[in-house]
């Protein structure tokens, strides 16, 4: 096996996250910009708070199980005070995006504004201990339990009662999240809230028909023969099956594992373009026509976390399978995505694996899954070569 520690390591620590302190910071308004061109030149001032908040818990992360270091803490405060100071509307949701002054443009729509920022603030609650940090991330927390039937609230486009669905992305999240806060939630709490999670992902959106999870599924169960009911998302599939296999590691639950990485596999298979390589964007259940138009478009989000995914089913099942699957999607995402001349990776090709949009930022990516898959699958390998080593200690005794 390739040292994959070593080079997912050198990958954050030396490429990506110097790109980000280089480029986003903007240190006369606040906060940071994430719009960034190949060159990490800013094309546009706007700023997105569910990106705001991924970089304060991307640099806080980078602080507490990375190294100490004083400008990683600054920029994670850096931008927790612009979002404390602009971010939420007077009822204390997050708003989508601020000019680059911290004037807000679009309304508290999106409730992933809002989980990100409490991640966000519990990330940096571990750096310092002012009550303010922790509160806050509960108190958003709490909000977004609340909202959860109805996330968009007043800003739901839906008619009601015609065909109300549900979709994959909040319970997602909330499996995530809940162990993102887990040092600031009681025990019990934890274990409920990320088991209820866990069920709702299994037992609501993934179809057993066809072995894959569905993005949206009908309020009371079943399936809608429609465009939304049809959609499948592999990257989303994957993310979410590591997000569960964090859960059954917590659980020490071998079976919930197997479960998942089945599921995993799956969606690789169902994903995979056979013909150009990469992971599709948006599938149809079905293989019907997608109304996504970016349907074939390969995503660098996608196959991130795909990484992650394979690199900690690896470690929990040692399964040669998953490790071919990592070493397929890591040269592809290598080969394709990575911009070894000017740093950080490119978003967005086309289905042949070509550049589509050069920028390394904007409205959708930031600094948070090129550095965050990096540093878990540095961190996953670091642990796999260490079982290694202490097996062989035991086998030569």
């Amino acid at each position: 096996m390739k040292d994959y520690a070593s080079l997912y390591k050198s990958e954050l620590l030396d490429n990506v996250v110097p790109f980000w302190m280089k480029y986003s910071k903007d240190a006369i308004n606040g906060g940071y910009y994430t719009s960034l061109d190949t060159k990490g030149k800013v094309f546009d001032r706007d700023k997105f708070m569910w990106l705001q908040a991924r970089e304060v818990w991307m640099f806080s992360k980078l602080y507490n199980e990375v190294s100490q270091k004083v400008e990683w803490r600054g920029m994670a405060k850096h931008g927790l005070d612009f979002i404390l100071k602009n971010g939420r509307d007077s009822e204390g949701n997050f708003y989508f995006s601020l000019d680059e002054k911290g004037n807000p443009l679009v309304q508290a729509y999106n409730i992933f504004s809002d989980c990100f920022a409490a991640m966000a603030l519990s990330e940096y609650s571990r750096i310092e201990s002012q009550e303010i940090y922790a509160k806050t991330s509960l108190q958003v927390f709490e909000a977004i339990l609340r909202r959860q039937i109805n996330p968009k609230g007043k800003f739901n486009k839906k008619y009601p009662g015609t065909r109300d669905m549900k979709d994959f992305s909040l319970p997602m999240i909330l499996c995530n999240l809940t162990l993102e806060l887990e040092h600031l939630l009681d025990k019990s709490r934890v274990d409920i809230l990320a088991r209820e999670t866990v069920n709702k992902i299994l037992n609501d959106f993934y179809d057993p028909e066809f072995g894959l999870m569905r993005e949206n599924v009908p309020l009371h169960g079943g399936f809608a023969d429609t465009y939304e009911g049809r959609l499948t998302n592999p990257g989303h599939a994957l993310e979410a099956m590591w997000f569960v296999m964090d859960v059954a590691e917590r659980f020490d639950d071998k079976s919930l594992i197997d479960q998942v990485v089945n599921i995993g596999l799956k969606t690789l298979e169902w994903g995979w373009d056979q013909e150009y390589g990469g992971i599709y964007y948006f599938l149809d259940i079905q293989k019907l026509p997608s109304e996504k138009l970016e349907w074939n478009q390969k995503l660098w989000w996608v196959h991130l976390e795909a990484l992650v995914f394979l690199a900690k089913a690896y470690q929990h099942t040692r399964g040669e399978e998953c490790l071919q699957w990592f070493e397929k999607v890591h040269q592809y995402a290598w080969k394709h995505f990575r911009d070894e001349e000017n740093g950080e990776w490119f978003g967005y090709l086309d289905r042949y694996g070509d550049v589509l949009i050069p920028a390394k930022g904007g409205k959708w990516k930031g600094c948070f899954h090129v550095p965050r898959a990096l540093l878990l699958i540095w961190k996953t390998f670091e642990r796999l070569q260490g079982e290694e080593i202490e097996n062989k200690f035991v086998a030569d005794q």
